[in-house]
């Protein structure tokens, strides 16, 4: 089944048009803080983003560039704002298509399936996982945090990914030398210890201070 995120300020618009898809078989979740759409965004996971232009806080065009830097998901803006001006903008910030208010429901429906099949017949989706604003691109191997990105080695992307997967828990130093080789066999523990400090250092370079902690005997968390 497909899931589709809608961010929309009119709550009318935005429950007709969960109606309309639910009854389609899509999943549909709709964004409930607008001041901070991202954590939201990356807990859905959607397959699909409804984006309406003109939003509180920042607009549907900020919105998208912020989730052109983590994912490929296609956007579609929907805005009452159709002139050629808001078109071209809407695609120059990685946006998919245009859609006028007020649409016909049945119109936006064959354009999402058209959407959906040319973006997911050939091309998986990216998997992100978000933490304290750090957004973890487990297909691209990097790490955004505010403007900064990035590069991770394959190392690297598994400590966090395991971190991550379990924030706010602590993981056991054992648990995280399997990941790391894939392997039930002994591995040095000092190995462990260099990757981590390493990568602290890579997260302190972009203000992501502290985000790794240590339990002595333990293990790591990210907190």
């Amino acid at each position: 089944m497909y899931k589709i995120f809608i961010v929309e300020d009119d709550e009318m618009i935005a429950a007709g048009l969960k109606r309309h898809l639910k009854s389609w078989d899509y999943e549909v979740l709709c964004a409930q803080d607008l001041a901070n759409v991202m954590p939201e965004f990356v807990h859905a996971a959607p397959h699909l983003v409804l984006m309406d232009v003109k939003l509180p806080f920042y607009n549907g065009y900020y919105w998208c560039s912020e989730i052109r830097k983590v994912s490929k998901v296609p956007i579609i803006f929907l805005s009452s704002a159709s002139d050629n001006m808001n078109i071209v903008m809407a695609v120059n910030m990685g946006g998919d298509d245009f859609i006028a208010k007020p649409f016909d429901l049945d119109v936006l429906t064959v354009k999402i399936q058209a959407m959906l099949r040319r973006s997911y017949d050939f091309v998986s989706q990216s998997v992100v996982l978000e933490h304290r604003g750090a957004m973890l691109n487990l297909t691209e191997a990097t790490l955004i945090y505010g403007n900064e990105k990035l590069e991770l080695t394959k190392n690297e992307l598994r400590i966090l990914q395991v971190l991550m997967e379990n924030k706010e828990k602590v993981v056991a130093r054992d648990t995280l030398m399997t990941k790391l080789w894939e392997s039930d066999s002994y591995v040095d523990e000092n190995t462990l210890s260099v990757n981590v400090n390493r990568l602290r250092k890579k997260l302190e370079s972009v203000g992501l201070s502290d985000f790794i902690q240590t339990k002595k005997g333990i293990g790591y968390l990210v907190w």
